[in-house]
């Protein structure tokens, strides 16, 4: 899923890459992207399969492949290394991994944001104020551990007031259900299974920093530039996906269920996911996001985050340290280290029909 952000470990031994060291920036005519299990990123595996990704290629004489790798960290890893032009990830990952290792990315298409798909949940309290002086269990630096700083932050407490206990996925629900564990911060499926538990407690969920935990899929910036028509191929074959997935017809009800099979649950399961994931299914909403002045509060914060837990980049030493472009020229960070940009030319370009 895409939560399990890297560890420390993994961004520093990236960090050795050269600077923009993905695909190299030539005209070329193969690409290929990858992507995890997650509930906004199943549609590129649908694409890939039902040659929807195939349909939008052909239209700009390109060959395309949407490789589902089941490692999050690795499909990022992968990327970042030059494996893949292009990865599924979120806005916290793309920052502090290809982009904090000098690899120049740009997101392309912002998908979602989580909407109540990530939560803090207390076990016999009803209150986030009442997490304080509690053990935290959560996968250490992932967007579980930013979900906490924010939602701290919302009551006036800091990650001082608690102790985090780093803990995998995999093993989230059984700790839950040990007398010695009383909080948790997680994400769906896990969420949805912990707070149906006796004295489970939803006390914060990201519906509450709306737009700030993003799903992106992000390309290599050169790439990009020497070859905008892979740019268009994805965001319309993106696009045609999303308003498949709106259609009520049974092609579109049949594309929901092949999903909702692939992320192992059934067709009410994935809705259910789905309903707490803000798709941005109108390119127009997801342009209107990438313009706003919010955009790069968020970055800041995300920025921050990373800097104080050490993973923005080794030896940062500010959380300035990666410059990030957004729209109309607007930078946050380093002007002079720009390796992150948030390019909405081609969500407009889905907008007004023009691709």
């Amino acid at each position: 899923m895409r939560n399990l952000a890297a560890a420390l470990a993994l961004a520093v031994s990236l960090l050795s890459l050269p600077a923009h060291g993905t695909a190299e920036a030539a005209e070329k005519k193969d690409f290929s992207v990858c992507w995890s299990i997650y509930a906004g990123w199943m549609p590129w595996g649908y694409m890939q399969d039902s040659g929807l990704l195939k349909k939008w290629a052909d239209k700009y004489g390109l060959t395309i492949e949407a490789v589902q790798i089941n490692d999050y960290v690795e499909s990022i890893n992968q990327y970042t290394a030059g494996q893949y032009d292009g990865c599924a990830m979120t806005n916290m990952d793309a920052l502090s991994i290809p982009a904090g290792g000098g690899v120049d990315t740009t997101a392309l298409i912002v998908g979602d944001y989580s909407n109540g798909n990530d939560g803090i949940v207390l076990k016999g309290k009803d209150k986030l104020e009442d997490i304080a002086g509690q053990n935290v269990n959560l996968v250490e630096l992932s967007v579980s551990h930013y979900l906490l700083a924010r939602g701290l932050e919302t009551v006036g407490l800091a990650e001082k007031d608690v102790t985090v206990v780093n803990t995998s996925d995999a093993d989230m629900v059984a700790a839950y259900q040990t007398s010695d564990v009383t909080s948790v911060v997680t994400w769906n499926p896990l969420l949805s299974t912990i707070t149906a538990m006796p004295d489970a407690n939803e006390v914060f969920d990201s519906s509450k920093i709306p737009g700030e935990i993003l799903d992106l899929m992000v390309v290599n910036t050169k790439t990009l530039k020497d070859n905008p028509d892979f740019g268009k191929a994805l965001t319309g074959a993106w696009y045609e996906m999303m308003a498949l997935m709106q259609s009520d017809t049974p092609e579109g009800k049949e594309a929901l269920e092949s999903m909702a099979k692939a992320s192992g649950t059934d067709l009410d399961g994935f809705k259910a996911q789905l309903a707490t994931t803000a798709m941005f299914y109108d390119p127009a909403k997801a342009v209107e996001l990438t313009k706003s002045e919010k955009l790069p509060e968020t970055m800041t914060f995300v920025a921050n985050f990373l800097f104080d837990h050490g993973i923005l980049g080794q030896g940062a030493p500010s959380a300035d340290f990666v410059g990030i472009e957004y729209p109309d020229g607007k930078t946050t960070g380093d002007t002079g280290n720009v390796q992150l940009r948030y390019d909405p030319a081609y969500m407009e370009m889905a907008a007004g029909k023009k691709l």
